[in-house]
C-alpha cells in the first residue's frame, strides 16, 4: 500500500519538480523536461519502485492506465488551443505525403525484416502484425492486436520492452537537438514553419513557465482546463453511445475535433499558458510510460526480437526520410510525423516543443490519429498474410 501511494505521488509530484528545475537551472532547459521525465520513470522502474505485488497489482495497473488516459486526453486540447488551423490547412498536402510515406516505410521494413528474422523470432507473423500496429498507431493498437491474435503475454512483454529500448534513444536524440540534422537533410520550408530558423526563435517561446501563477493566467488556465474536461466528457459520452465502452480512439478523435473547432475562436486561442499546462500533463504521461519499462523481460533468445524491432525502426526511419526528401517535406514535419507513427500522438508535443515550432503540432497529431485509426487493421492484415508463410 505504501509503495502504491509513493508511485501515485511520484507521477504527479515529479512533473512539478521538473518544471521548477526547468525555471531555475540552465542545464535542465538544455536537456529538456521530457527527457528528465523519462529518466525519472526508468530509474523508478529499475529501482523496483513501480513493481507492486499481491492484491494491489490490479488496482495499481488500473490507476496507471486511468492516469495515462486522462493526462493525454487533457494535454491534447490544452496544447491545440493555440494552434492556427488556417496555417495547417495550407500545409495539408505535405502532411498527407508525410503520413503516406511513413506508413509505407513501416510496411516495407516489417515485410523485409520478417524474412530475415522469421526463423529466429517466436510467432514471427503475429509479432510482425503487432509491430505494424505499434509503429503506425501506438500501444493501444499493439494491445488490441495482441489480444485478437492470441499472442502469449510473455512474448508481448518482450516485444514491448525492446520497442521501448529501441525507440527511447531515438526520442532522446530528437529532443536533444537531432532534429537539426533532419532540417539540413530536408531544408524545405513550408507554411507550418513560416520561414523562421532556429536562431530566430527565443528559447522560451514554447515552454515558458514564468508567470503561470499570476492571477490572470491562473484564471485563463482554469478556463482552458474546464473546456478540456468538457471535451473529455463529450468524447467519453460519445464513445459509450457508439461502442458501449470508453473506446480510446473515439474519445481522442472527439477531443481533437472539438479542440480544432475551439481554436478558431480568438478568445480560446489567446488563453494564457494553456500550452504549458498541457506540457504538465504530458510530463505525467511520460513518467508513467517510462516506469513501465521492465528489465526482467529481457533474456537470451529475446535478443533476436530486439534485432527485429531495431531493424524495423531504423529501416522505416531511413525509408521515410528518403520519401520525404523526394516529396520535399520539411525537416520539422518529418520529425513530428515520424514520432507520431513510431510512438503515437502524445509524443508529438514534446518534439514540437523541443523544435520550438508549435505550428507542426496539429499536423503531427493528425498523422498519429490516422495511425490510430488504421494501425489495428493494417497489423491484422499483415499477420494474416504472413501466417501462410509460417505454416
Amino acid at each position: 500500500m505504501v509503495r502504491f501511494v509513493i508511485m501515485m505521488l511520484l507521477y504527479v509530484v515529479a512533473p512539478v519538480l521538473i518544471i521548477v528545475a526547468f525555471k531555475h537551472w540552465k542545464w535542465v532547459k538544455t536537456l529538456g523536461t521530457v527527457v528528465l521525465a523519462y529518466a525519472v520513470g526508468i530509474i523508478a522502474s529499475l529501482c523496483g519502485i513501480t513493481h507492486v505485488d499481491g492484491e494491489m497489482v490490479a488496482t495499481f495497473n488500473s490507476c496507471q492506465s486511468m492516469l495515462m488516459n486522462v493526462s493525454v486526453s487533457l494535454a491534447i486540447p490544452l496544447m491545440l488551443f493555440n494552434c492556427d488551423f488556417k496555417l495547417w490547412t495550407k500545409a495539408l498536402p505535405k502532411t498527407a505525403w508525410a503520413l503516406f510515406g511513413g506508413v509505407l516505410a513501416v510496411m516495407v521494413a516489417v515485410f523485409s525484416g520478417f524474412y530475415i528474422f522469421k526463423d529466429l523470432v517466436p510467432n514471427p507473423d503475429k509479432v510482425s502484425g503487432m509491430m505494424v500496429g505499434i509503429y503506425t498507431g501506438g500501444t493501444m493498437n499493439f494491445n488490441a492486436l495482441g489480444a485478437s491474435l492470441q499472442v502469449d503475454k510473455s512474448i508481448m512483454a518482450i516485444v514491448l520492452a525492446f520497442e521501448m529500448i529501441v525507440t527511447t534513444p531515438y526520442i532522446f536524440f530528437l529532443l536533444g537537438g537531432g532534429y537539426k540534422i533532419f532540417r539540413k537533410i530536408l531544408p524545405y520550408k513550408d507554411i507550418t514553419h513560416k520561414g523562421r530558423t532556429d536562431e530566430d526563435i527565443e528559447p522560451n517561446d514554447v515552454e515558458n513557465y514564468d508567470g503561470m501563477f499570476i492571477k490572470s493566467n491562473v484564471l485563463g488556465m482554469l478556463k482552458g482546463l474546464g473546456l478540456s474536461l468538457l471535451f473529455l466528457a463529450v468524447g467519453a459520452g460519445l464513445a459509450m453511445l457508439l461502442t458501449g465502452t470508453l473506446n480510446e480512439l473515439v474519445v481522442i478523435l472527439t477531443i481533437t475535433t472539438l479542440s480544432i473547432i475551439a481554436s478558431f475562436f480568438k478568445k480560446v486561442r489567446e488563453l494564457p499558458k494553456t500550452f504549458e499546462l498541457g506540457m504538465f500533463f504530458i510530463l505525467i504521461f511520460s513518467v508513467i510510460v517510462a516506469s513501465l519499462f521492465d528489465i526482467n523481460s529481457v533474456n537470451g533468445y529475446s535478443l533476436y526480437v530486439g534485432g527485429y524491432v531495431l531493424w524495423i525502426m531504423l529501416c522505416s526511419a531511413i525509408l521515410h526520410l528518403i520519401f520525404c526528401r523526394i516529396a520535399k517535406v520539411s525537416g520539422d514535419l518529418f520529425c513530428v510525423s515520424q514520432v507520431a507513427l513510431l510512438c503515437s500522438p502524445p509524443f508529438v508535443p514534446p518534439i514540437a516543443s523541443a523544435m520550438k515550432n508549435k505550428k507542426v503540432l496539429l499536423s503531427g497529431i493528425v498523422v498519429g490519429l490516422v495511425g490510430y485509426a488504421i494501425g489495428t487493421y493494417l497489423g491484422a492484415l499483415v499477420a494474416w498474410l504472413l501466417s501462410s508463410v509460417v505454416q
